[in-house]
């Protein structure tokens, strides 16, 4: 088929799908879509929900921002959720940018913008809380978008996701769109049980091709070359697209695909340039690991330098620039460490920007920045921040102030910023593609532990390379590390999908709402409508499946076993009881032995001459020191041979009984050879004149009588008709198959039962909870459940008791600002264990809400659940300090905590407060000194708008 004809059939094939609403709203764009974008539009306008699973980068959004365009043409509503607040004021200013700022509302929490309007952008907890609400701000809605859909996967947010999609009016349809996970397909049909008829679309391509590379030393290595070509003198792949400096300079490489085609089955291979780096290094570390002693107590030497040693951050940056490979976002695991990275980079001379850049990038930061008085611009870094600006490098992490967030992610955009260190988080769903990213290490602190990123990590971070519409290939590289297994990184870079499992579970505040509106037997079934249940029900269906096979083998292995002379399995039965029995016996006997030994140890004396029956001092040494003060006796003795040596139970088999005594004279030192040699000589002529000692009478009094039921079981086993069998071995055999079997399916069996229905019966023990506390009485919300449906936390029920009680009732605002920070906090692995707590009421109120904690615990555990935390109190004096007025400064330069945490964290605190507000009577002094708080800590760097 010529081109011309190709072209036409492509041509007549999309204004087949498409159609002309489509071709409208494709006129907006000033580019031709996707193919599934235009399927994901047609299903969308046939009045079809969609699940949408493609790359990142790959314009998902479109679909939601069709949505949009429907309900403005309709004159109905759209409601566009996203799991974080920065991503919901991004999509925000890009949907106000289009459609006009009457058009638009934002709803986050922390702000509150035309939340009447035909589309309205908000964050998913938001759109839960108006759900429970039953808000009037829900009619006339049409479309849900649920952007990042797959962060219901999120163990601590992702029942949220869950609740939104159950609970919304059926004629609202739902536009889901999510990474590239695995079971797409499973999420998709779990949609269509519980919205009705959705479409699943599927698209793996992504829109840039992305190159796999890792940097060792300088230099930048393909990790995949062709099956039968190896990479040419270590050049770096990839033309250059979008304005790279170097094209390609290979020979037998120059036919190389990117990395996708690996997935796809290409015969590529990973680059045998660093396999051979890898069997080195581990060589050279082999050779040094062996020079070392082996009883060496030094300390371990460092690993040694070679060649390879993995390039610093100034390096990897003034690489990537030589290549062209910038911008590119450098992902470090640690907020310290991004910020690091940022100073040495400045402080090494990098420039990446022009003079003319550097000017642009000062004015924009500056007027970013003017609302914020200098004397906070001070203690927030400012000068040094706009110092890095004006190089062209900065870090994007949690700890930064969010108006500085805010102008990296405007520079690095617009492409003024041209290397950004970062932590995981921007991965999330800011809007920041860069031509390259950069992976310093291929494992991360999870909270409890290093851990390997995942290959569902490793795409979402890989994600960002590559700018539709300004590259033509992305790329990501790889920081060569001591012990890198550049097979394993093949195995990250080629897995391009991961599963989504939900995280779903029923809290107290989920359960008042339900039962309120619904009573709890619909509410049970509400929930078994859940991702987790279908799920769960899934897995419960392969499971019963080879219950099935398991049992039917037992009954296999029945009938082999089967004996002419009686009833074999009976007889086995008596044989495997016997078994355990005499087993069990032993470990007694055994356990006794110890206790005894270690009882004839503890009655020791300096003097005592002893034989040690076993061990690598066996023979008969003289005591000269108990050894009692540890938890186990440990004496210290001299052997015959005049070895001092330290003896332990286990040396002991059966108890020691002193054999005789011994003087040891006051002047003896065991450091002295000469005073060993007289003791020992001493030991000797002891011995010699004893004649020794008898080892029968070392026994400590000889075993105990056998079991009677051991007796008993072999008696019987004698008697039983089998026992006479000449087959009777090959039956045991399979009897014993049997019983190894049964083992594993009672166990198969006891998960089958765990999983079926777990989240009605988890829901049932939060009723539980809920009808101790008297929030619920069967059907009926109480008065106090009312008020727990009001408030959204984690800490729900811990807020709601203390309303109750009236713990906050006295208290002034600061105060109870102070004590409410306790209730949002979450201590790091670094911050103070024993945190500052101010003196007076609110001191008090602290303890009385740890009581409180405790007696809900206890609660807890009596109805088998826990999603409680105890109040932390590592915020508590920063949220004084600032609710009664102190400066900035003196805050953070005491507490030594980013500002970019300060600022969230008290506006999660400004959340809470209000949800108290909101609970708590409407004449109640707590209703009155909660709103005054959130005024008192709504200030300075806190108030600062995240808009606009």
């Amino acid at each position: 088929m010529s081109t011309h004809a190709a072209r036409y059939a492509a041509f007549r094939r999309r204004q087949a799908e498409s159609s002309a609403a489509i071709e409208d709203f494709q006129g907006l764009y000033g580019f031709e879509f996707d193919r599934f974008q235009i399927r994901a539009c047609k299903a969308l306008e046939s009045g079809e929900g969609v699940l949408v699973a493609a790359p990142t980068g790959s314009g998902k959004t479109i679909v939601g921002e069709y949505a949009v365009h429907l309900a403005l043409r309709d004159g109905a509503k759209c409601f566009y959720t996203t799991p974080i607040k920065a991503l919901s004021n991004q999509k925000y200013t890009d949907l106000v940018r289009r459609y006009g700022a009457e058009q638009v509302g934002l709803l986050t929490g922390d702000n509150t913008v035309n939340g009447e309007a035909p589309i309205v952008v908000m964050t998913t907890e938001v759109l839960r809380n108006m759900l429970y609400a039953g808000s009037r701000t829900l009619a006339g809605l049409a479309y849900v978008v649920m952007d990042e859909v797959h962060y219901l996967a999120d163990r601590f947010r992702g029942a949220v996701w869950e609740e939104v999609i159950i609970h919304l009016p059926e004629s609202v349809r739902v536009v889901a769109l999510s990474a590239t996970v695995s079971n797409a397909e499973e999420f998709g049909e779990w949609l269509q049980q519980v919205r009705g008829e959705t479409t699943v679309i599927v698209d793996e391509t992504r829109p840039v091709p992305l190159w796999q590379h890792v940097m060792t030393g300088k230099r930048i290595h393909d990790l995949f070359v062709p099956l039968d070509g190896e990479e040419d003198g270590g050049e770096q792949g990839g033309s250059r697209g979008g304005g790279g400096k170097r094209t390609r300079k290979r020979d037998r490489s120059s036919h190389a695909r990117p990395s996708e085609i690996v997935v796809s089955g290409e015969r590529m291979a990973v680059n045998p340039r660093l396999i051979r780096l890898a069997t080195e290094e581990d060589r050279i570390t082999q050779l040094a690991h062996r020079r070392r002693h082996p009883q060496s107590r030094a300390r371990t030497s460092p690993r040694p330098k070679t060649k390879y040693a993995p390039p610093n951050r100034v390096q990897v940056v003034d690489e990537l620039n030589h290549e062209g490979l910038l911008p590119a976002i450098a992902f470090i695991f640690s907020r310290a460490g991004c910020d690091d990275a940022v100073r040495q980079c400045v402080y090494a001379g990098l420039e990446l920007t022009t003079e003319e850049e550097a000017a642009e990038i000062r004015a924009f930061a500056e007027r970013h920045c003017s609302d914020i008085p200098a004397r906070d611009l001070a203690v927030l870094g400012y000068e040094e921040w706009l110092r890095a600006l004006e190089h062209g490098v900065a870090a994007h992490h949690a700890g930064l102030l969010p108006t500085f967030k805010e102008v990296v992610e405007t520079l690095f955009s617009r492409g003024l910023i041209r290397a950004v260190f970062a932590t995981e988080t921007l991965a999330l769903g800011i809007n920041m593609p860069a031509r390259t990213v950069v992976i310093e290490k291929l494992d991360k602190w999870n909270g409890e532990t290093h851990a390997a990123l995942t290959a569902g990590e490793y795409t979402q971070l890989t994600g960002r390379a590559g700018r539709r519409g300004i590259d033509v290939e992305g790329h990501a590289v790889v920081v060569w590390q001591p012990g890198t297994d550049p097979e394993a990184v093949a195995g990250l870079a080629s897995t391009r999908t991961y599963p989504l499992n939900s995280s779903f579970q029923p809290s107290y505040n989920m359960a008042v709402n339900l039962v309120g509106q619904v009573g709890r037997e619909r509410s049970r079934t509400m929930l078994e409508a859940s991702f987790a249940q279908f799920q769960a029900d899934r897995a419960v269906v392969g499971l019963t499946k080879q219950l099935r096979k398991q049992e039917e083998a037992l009954q296999g292995y029945a009938e082999a076993a089967q004996c002419h002379l009686g009833d074999f399995m009976e007889y086995a039965g008596m044989r495997r009881e016997l078994s355990d029995r005499e087993n069990q016996a032993a470990k007694g006997r055994s356990a006794r032995r110890r206790d005894e030994a270690v009882r004839s140890l503890e009655r020791l004396r300096s003097g005592d001459v002893i034989r040690v029956p076993s061990g690598r001092h066996t023979g008969f040494a003289v005591v000269l020191d108990p050894g009692l003060k540890g938890d186990t006796p440990a004496p210290l003795v001299l052997t015959s041979k005049r070895q001092v040596k330290r003896v332990n139970a286990a040396d002991f088999p059966v108890p020691v009984e002193p054999a005789g005594r011994l003087r040891i004279p006051k002047n003896f030192s065991a450091r002295s050879a000469q005073s060993r040699t007289e003791l020992a000589s001493a030991l000797r002529a002891k011995l010699e004149e004893t004649g020794g000692v008898d080892p029968a009478k070392q026994g400590g009094g000889g075993e105990a009588p056998e079991d009677a039921e051991i007796t008993r079981l072999r008696r019987d086993l004698r008697r039983h008709p089998c026992h006479a069998c000449q087959d009777r071995e090959d039956h045991a055999r399979w009897a014993e198959r049997y019983f190894r079997l049964r083992k594993d399916t009672e166990s198969l069996r006891r998960r089958v039962e765990g999983r079926s229905h777990v989240i009605a019966r988890t829901f049932d023990r939060v009723c539980g909870v809920l009808e101790t506390l008297e929030y619920l009485d069967g059907d009926t919300v109480t008065e106090e459940g009312a008020r727990l449906a009001k408030v959204y936390s984690e800490m729900d029920l811990l807020v709601s008791e203390c309303l109750r009680r009236g713990v906050w009732e006295d208290l002034a605002p600061q105060d109870l600002a102070t004590c409410a920070s306790s209730l949002v906090y979450e201590s790091r692995r670094n911050d103070d264990p024993f945190p500052r707590v101010p003196d007076g009421p609110p001191a008090a109120v602290l303890e009385e809400m740890e009581r409180l904690w405790g007696e809900l615990h206890e609660v807890e555990r009596d109805n088998g659940v826990g999603f409680l935390r105890r109040p932390d109190l590592g915020f508590v004096w920063i949220t004084h300090r600032w609710a009664r007025g102190d400066r900035l400064d003196r805050i953070l330069g005491e507490a030594d905590m980013p500002a970019g945490d300060f600022v969230r964290t008290t506006k999660q605190l400004v959340d809470m407060l209000g949800q108290i507000a909101g609970a708590a009577p409407e004449d109640s002094g707590v209703r009155r000194s909660a709103r005054r708080a959130v005024d008192l800590v709504r200030r300075g760097v806190v108030a600062y708008s995240s808009v606009g």
